[in-house]
């Protein structure tokens, strides 16, 4: 799948923490709350940009949009790690732990955790 903008991303989080679903209305709703002043057309635009990339589908209830997500955050997750891990790293998750240690971004109590799921996701 396409990358998606910073932007995008925006919108995907905020119709990703509804359940997956979210009217236009709602999404505008949210965006204020958030003190986000993005226009209109400017965020009709970036969801229609997530429908062409796959990762929304526009549902029509009446007269009003709701946008379903077609990939969850997980899935999302999982895919930009992948390539994160895949490009900075060729793929190397010994060079990733090593970088994320080094820079005292992973404390040894998240390591032990990190050590533990390992052990139980290989029982």
């Amino acid at each position: 799948m396409q990358q998606i903008s910073e932007s995008e991303l925006v919108l995907m989080k905020i119709i990703w923490g509804n359940g997956g679903t979210a009217l236009y209305s709602f999404i505008m709703e949210k965006l204020e709350k958030e003190r986000n002043d993005w226009k209109k057309n400017t965020v009709l635009t970036l969801l229609s940009r997530l429908v062409e990339k796959g990762y929304l589908r526009t549902n029509k209830i009446g007269r009003r949009n709701e946008y379903e997500a077609l990939v969850t955050e997980q899935e999302y997750q999982a895919m930009q790690t992948n390539s994160f891990l895949d490009r900075i790293f060729g793929g190397n998750v010994r060079g990733l732990v090593s970088t994320l240690l080094q820079e005292d971004r992973l404390s040894p109590e998240e390591l032990k955790e990190i050590e533990k799921f390992w052990e139980e996701q290989n029982e």
